[in-house]
C-alpha cells in the first residue's frame, strides 16, 4: 500500500469520526439538555410503536440516547448521549461512541432505548467502567408498522435494544465495537 493510500483511509476515519459526533449532543449545555431530549424521544416511541411503554413498565431500567450519528467511509464512527432512567427518574448520564471498519460508506442518524429487565443486567451495565453491547443485548427494529411484544422479549433477554427513527444512509459490511460511557454532562 502507498503512502497517499494510508493517509486517506486514515483521514477518511478520521473525518467520519468527526462528523459522526457533529450535531448530536456535544457541547450541549448540560443535563438539561440531554433530559429534554430524552423526554422528547421516549414521547417519540410510545407515540410510534405503543406495545414499547408496556416494555418499559416491565423493565427495571432504560438507557435512552435520543440521537446517535454515524458516518463512515472504510473507517467509520458513531457518537450519542443519553440518560439512564429508573422508576422514571434521570440517575445517570452516558455518552455512547462506536468505532466501525469494513467497506461501508454513509452516514446516517437515530434514536434508541436499552430496556434492562432484569435487576442483575442494569446493575452490571451500571457498575461497568464501559459497557459493550453485544450478545447480551436483543436488537429489535420496529417498522412503522411494527409491533414490539413484551411478552415474547422479556423472557428472552435481560436487555432488549429498540433503535427508531432511522434517517439517512450508511451501507456497508462491517465488524463494529459499542462502548457506553457513564459521564458528567
Amino acid at each position: 500500500m502507498t503512502q497517499l493510500p494510508r493517509r486517506s483511509f486514515v483521514f477518511s476515519g478520521l473525518a467520519a469520526t468527526t462528523l459522526a459526533a457533529c450535531g448530536n449532543g456535544v457541547g450541549s449545555r448540560g443535563p438539561a439538555t440531554i433530559d429534554a431530549r430524552v423526554d422528547s424521544t421516549l414521547a417519540q416511541l410510545y407515540s410510534d410503536f405503543p406495545a414499547t411503554r408496556e416494555v418499559a413498565e416491565k423493565s427495571v431500567g432504560m438507557l435512552i440516547m435520543p440521537l446517535v450519528t454515524e458516518a463512515g467511509l472504510g473507517l467509520g464512527g458513531g457518537y450519542g448521549r443519553g440518560a439512564m432512567r429508573i422508576n422514571g427518574a434521570t440517575v445517570d448520564y452516558y455518552a455512547m461512541t462506536k468505532l466501525s471498519t469494513g467497506l461501508q460508506i454513509g452516514a446516517q442518524q437515530y434514536a434508541h432505548v436499552l430496556f434492562f429487565m432484569t435487576d442483575e443486567a442494569l446493575q452490571n451495565f451500571r457498575r461497568s467502567p464501559g459497557f459493550a453491547a453485544g450478545a447480551g443485548a436483543t436488537y429489535a427494529i420496529p417498522d412503522s408498522g411494527g409491533n414490539l411484544s413484551a411478552e415474547t422479549t422479556t423472557s428472552l433477554a435481560p436487555i432488549i435494544a429498540v433503535v427508531f427513527g432511522q434517517a439517512g444512509l450508511r451501507v456497508g459490511a462491517t465488524l463494529e465495537g459499542v462502548k457506553y460511557t457513564r459521564i458528567i454532562p
